[in-house]
Formats: C-alpha cells, structure tokens, sequence
C-alpha cells in the first residue's frame, strides 16, 4: 500500500521554517515593524528567536504527553496518542493539528489511517534537553515503578540508544579507545569503525548523512552520554535487526536480550551489562 507524506499544513508564526506574514517583524534584524504611526524609522530586531509558540504548543500536558510518546521514533495513531495522553479521539485531533502546524509532528497517510511522528532530530533534541531541566513524574504505582526501570534500563531517545546500556556502550567505546571525545562531539578512530563494522553498520554511508556524525547525547535519566546522531541512529538500528535489542509494550522501552548481552561484550568489550 503507497504511503504518502502530507506536506500541505501551515507553518505557524515563530516555528521552525516558517516565513513571517506581511506587515509583521522579521527576525534576524532584516525587516522591519510596520503599521506603527509616527515612527519615521524602521524598528530592527537584534536576531533573536520568537521561541514563544513553539514553547506554547508543548506547555500544554495532554501535547507534552504526545511528543513524549512520539521520541520512540516510531508513527504512532491518533487514537493510541489520544489513549497516552488520557483525552479523547476529538481532543487528541485538535491538538494533533495544532502540532502539525506548528512543525514539531509529522503526518503519514497509509489508506484512511493517519499516522503522527516527531518532524526530525532537532525536536526530539528540544525534548531531551527540557527533560534534563525539568523534574520527575511521582512514581503511585507499581506499573508506574516498572516502567521507570524498563526506560531506565533501555529505551529509545529519538532514533539512537539510551539509558544503562547506551551508556556503557558509549562507555566502552570510549575505554576502547573507539571513540575520542572531543568539544561537542566525538571522533570515531580505526579501531572503533571496524568494531561497528563487525556490528553491521556501514560508516562510510553514515559519514554522508546530513546531519551530525557522532555527537555525544547526555542521557537525562543516567546524566552521563550516550552516543546520538546519525552514528548512534545507525547502532541503533543495527541492535534492532539482529534482535540484540527487542521492544517491549512500554513505549520507548527497550529490552536487552541474551544474545545481545553476549555480543555487546564480544565486539565493543561492555562488561557491566549483567
């Protein structure tokens, strides 16, 4: 069945890419004010960012919900988003739309289903620094305390690993000497190119994707780095093809098999995986 991409919403003011309605300010100090009487010159803004709407659109719970849900990287329906932010089929739309035109979401047609994803790297970035900053969810439950150390234990941050086993795998790669940590990123040396080769990953295509190589990610539940970018987005997938990771029914959580354990140790030498 083709899937295709709807690409026909419009961008609210402020968001990302979004090209400012005449008779409005211009960002990045080259355009001007007007409508103002009596000001003889052009008022100029000094470049900064009207981060204000986007910073509205994820205030709101139900929406934060949502975008939370969307970093396992995956197109999730309308109604299983309605169903984790707790509202209803027509309030779960309404936001969704909302988040649509606001370029953090993505929409997926496949037949009469619609499917929503976060738009790109750079909103599930936004997400992972505001988590750091912000404080823990009460844990009431035991569901709720078995989630917390399913996400903590193995999860997906976007399209790359994270929690314990993305950090000792950085960890390892680091020790290993695979990876050289460098000011905002890191530098993957011989020795570490040919173990995710072994892995399956293919770096000279890594190296041409249009985005970050290999930048160092730090983990809001561990609070030490895992490995992000299009390198950790490749390690990731890998992981999930041969089944050395595995999803689970908690969205976001990932599962270490035994398998996985083993070859994780064999090739990039993780040994406090047990």
């Amino acid at each position: 069945m083709a899937v295709t991409h709807d690409r026909t919403h419009a961008a609210v003011p402020g968001a990302a890419g979004d090209a400012s309605e005449p008779g409005t300010a211009e960002i990045a100090g080259r355009g001007t004010i007007a409508g103002d009487a009596g000001i003889g010159e052009s008022a100029e803004i000094a470049g900064d960012a009207d981060i204000a709407p986007v910073a509205a659109l994820i205030a709101d719970g139900a929406r934060a919900a949502m975008l939370t849900a969307l970093l396992d990287g995956r197109a999730l329906a309308a109604g299983e988003l309605a169903r984790i932010a707790g509202v209803s089929a027509p309030t779960a739309s309404s936001h969704l739309a909302r988040l649509l035109d606001g370029g953090l979401v993505t929409v997926v047609k496949q037949g009469r289903h619609r499917y929503y994803r976060l738009a790109g790297p750079d909103v599930a970035r936004t997400l992972e620094v505001l988590a750091r900053i912000s404080g823990r969810v009460a844990v009431r439950s035991l569901r709720q305390s078995r989630q917390a150390r399913l996400l903590r234990e193995a999860r997906s941050c976007y399209d790359h690993l994270a929690g314990r086993v993305g950090v000792e795998l950085y960890d390892a790669l680091v020790r290993e000497a695979g990876l050289i940590e460098a000011d905002g990123g890191c530098l993957l040396t011989a020795s570490g190119a040919q173990a995710l080769t072994e892995l399956g990953v293919d770096v000279d295509r890594v190296r041409r994707a249009r985005r970050r190589f290999a930048p160092d990610c730090l983990d809001w539940l561990e609070r030490r780095p895992h490995l992000g970018g299009a390198l950790g987005a490749a390690v990731l997938d890998r992981l999930l093809a041969r089944e050395w990771l595995v999803r689970g029914t908690v969205p976001r959580a990932l599962r270490l098999t035994g398998e996985g354990r083993e070859g994780l140790e064999r090739i990039f030498g993780c040994k406090d995986l047990n």
